[in-house]
């Protein structure tokens, strides 16, 4: 399905104390909206407060990336937590960001778990609801980031059934399986690194609404905004060939204007 303009989004404020991760200042010019780690998988005060900064600086929309409570594993491994643990684990970290948000006088516009909690949403309904019940409890007015196709169908549909608007999320720089969801990082071939490669599945996935799997196969694939990693070898490269890509073909990057 063809779209006029489509939302880039990218993991930033990743970096932490002495520790710098990603490329932030140059990506955050080619992006529209920002995912900013809330200090438990990645990030820090300082850094929140820097990255918040920066968004406003380049009118790129703000959103929390909560994770897993795990600096050590970069939020990628596995936890084991009920479901009130969860929601408390996400109203502590959007709650963090809110507040370096009405700092800069910015309002914090949609929240996406990160890593392992990511994935752990899309085939755990228990995960889905306490991520869900969070960002309720916190701001029902919030975004909540799914994964686009039919993988993230069970995380989109607890969002809405819970009044949540929902947009769709999509990887151009990630290989697909077959059945629609991300390659795991472990297996060669998860991350894609040409950024010619990844511009032409960005525009793939803006224009005809689809995604190539690791197979061959065309999967329909419905997503408001468009995911970049700047933690990614060349990435600002990557970002920059992607926008060019989509604007080359009168496609407009700018902040999802919502659930349809």
């Amino acid at each position: 399905m063809a779209t006029n303009s489509i939302d880039l989004n990218c993991d930033m404020g990743e970096s932490f104390g002495a520790y710098q991760i990603g490329m932030d200042e140059s990506v955050i010019a080619y992006i529209s909206s920002a995912n900013i780690a809330c200090g438990w998988h990645a990030g820090d005060p300082m850094v929140m407060d820097r990255t918040i900064r920066m968004a406003k600086e380049h009118g790129v929309s703000p959103g929390a990336h909560p994770g897993y409570p795990d600096l050590m594993g970069f939020g990628r491994r596995e936890m084991n937590l009920r479901r009130d643990e969860i929601r408390n684990y996400m109203i502590y970290q959007i709650g963090a960001l809110q507040g370096f948000c009405a700092a800069h006088d910015l309002k914090l516009r949609h929240v996406k778990p990160h890593g392992s909690l990511y994935l752990s949403a899309v085939a755990n309904e228990e995960v889905a609801r306490g991520i869900a019940e969070a960002i309720t409890a916190v701001d029902p007015d919030l975004y909540y980031m799914a994964l686009a196709g039919q993988k993230g169908d069970l995380v989109a549909g607890i969002g809405k059934k819970m009044g949540l608007k929902v947009i769709r999320e999509a990887f151009p720089d990630r290989a697909y399986t077959p059945e629609g969801t991300l390659v795991p990082r472990s297996r060669p071939g998860a991350v894609i690194r040409d950024p010619a490669d990844v511009a032409a599945r960005a525009l793939l996935m803006a224009r005809d609404g689809v995604v190539v799997a690791v197979d061959g196969r065309r999967i329909p694939l419905k997503a408001q905004t468009l995911c970049v990693h700047g933690d990614t070898p060349g990435a600002v490269d990557l970002v920059r060939q992607i926008r060019q890509t989509l604007e080359n073909e009168n496609i407009r990057v700018a902040p999802f204007a919502g659930d349809q």
